[in-house]
């Protein structure tokens, strides 16, 4: 009933449809968030891992910490996957394709990784998430004409990342 009033009114009084490219025209992008989800699942892996070697037997201690370690891998394999699907969906145009021809099938692969990621626990699986991500990263700095750098993160686990030159 209410939508065959609205219905009937933009018929009557017609407006302009407003275009948006994203809910919130922003403009704020930024990759750094995935990079930060990717090393966090990194990081996970490794406090599993650490777990496994001190902790013998198998105590409720043991179970908790691992239950919230595995949570936030999860969690934030699919942000890494949320935040990067943000970028391509809503910023990456026609053009930027075109000049980096490896856009889509790094994007997906960015995708599968993150699933992976939730389904296993393997360390180098997650490393190449990290990768994929800071190869986007650097494409998305390259479309705003913006250098970047790679330097290892000042935390743990210390790996690569992507960082883009600001002056």
């Amino acid at each position: 009933m209410i939508y065959e009033l609205i219905e009937k009114l933009d018929r009557r009084f017609p407006f302009e449809r407003a275009k948006a490219h994203c809910d919130i025209p922003c403009g704020i992008y930024d990759p750094h968030h995935a990079q930060l989800a990717a090393l966090t699942v990194i990081r996970m892996i490794d406090l599993m891992n650490e777990l496994v070697k001190e902790h013998g037997q198998q105590d409720m201690e043991f179970h908790n910490s691992m239950a919230r370690y595995i949570a936030v891998k999860e969690q934030h394999a699919e942000l890494c996957k949320h935040e990067v699907r943000i970028i391509w969906g809503d910023y990456i145009k026609p053009e930027h394709v075109q000049k980096y021809p490896e856009l889509h099938e790094l994007t997906n692969n960015i995708m599968k990784l993150g699933s992976k990621c939730r389904q296993t626990t393997s360390r180098e699986t997650a490393v190449e998430l990290l990768q994929a991500v800071n190869r986007f990263a650097e494409i998305f700095w390259e479309t705003k004409g913006i250098a970047t750098k790679r330097a290892k993160a000042p935390y743990k686990p210390e790996e690569e990342v992507v960082y883009p030159v600001l002056s």
